[in-house]
């Protein structure tokens, strides 16, 4: 069973990220605040559970959640600052859009940048342990999920529909034979790693340990 919170005095928001590791997209951010009362027995870690427990929380915690935002930074911000920097940005961003103003923050992971004055907790597999941490995770990935979905519409060939952008080895093998588009991380150095057997973007490699 999740923990329903972390304290009892102050607000609590939980906020994770989804896409941090993909080759190809935007990196999505979730940011919820959930009544201490708030329950779902499929209620985890968006990585243990199926899409359709996934898509089937989606609405839940929307409708019971006291406040909810989703955000992200696209492809170019990301080539820019890093990933890390970007998933950071995008929590700030998602945190920026809530209509309730939270007091503390439980961040899933063991890094973050702070957010204004607000105080936050890092929490190394979060989203197994705090039900909003675990809620922000659900709706970033599914929000992330779909629109990965729309641009298979554009780029079918890179099998968006079923790798999300991920480097599975279909995603390899479509950009071996088709090249790299708008939509895939340039700083991820996808080609040269492939060609040459490569790390993909050091900024990468840190964030998979975060």
């Amino acid at each position: 069973m999740l923990k329903s919170y972390y304290q009892r005095k102050y607000v609590e928001a939980g906020c994770d990220e989804a896409g941090r590791g993909c080759f190809a997209g935007p990196v999505f951010a979730a940011a919820v605040i959930l009544p201490r009362a708030f329950r779902h027995p499929l209620l985890n870690d968006s990585k243990q559970l199926t899409v359709e427990e996934r898509n089937d929380l989606r609405p839940y915690i929307e409708e019971k959640a006291i406040a909810y935002s989703v955000a992200q930074v696209e492809v170019e911000e990301i080539d820019y600052i890093n990933i890390l920097q970007a998933s950071f940005k995008a929590m700030h961003l998602a945190l920026e859009q809530l209509p309730v103003y939270p007091e503390l923050l439980l961040i899933d992971g063991n890094r973050f940048t702070s957010y204004k004055t607000v105080p936050h907790h890092c929490i190394i597999k979060g989203d197994g342990i705090y039900a909003s941490i675990a809620a922000a995770s659900v709706l970033a990935k599914t929000y992330r999920d779909a629109y990965m979905r729309k641009l298979h519409e554009q780029y079918p060939h890179y099998f968006w529909i079923n790798n999300k952008g991920y480097g599975t080895p279909e995603h390899r093998r479509a950009i071996g034979q088709h090249g790299i588009c708008e939509h895939h991380r340039k700083s991820f150095r996808i080609l040269a790693a492939q060609e040459e057997g490569a790390p993909e973007d050091p900024s990468l490699v840190l964030a998979e340990k975060a």
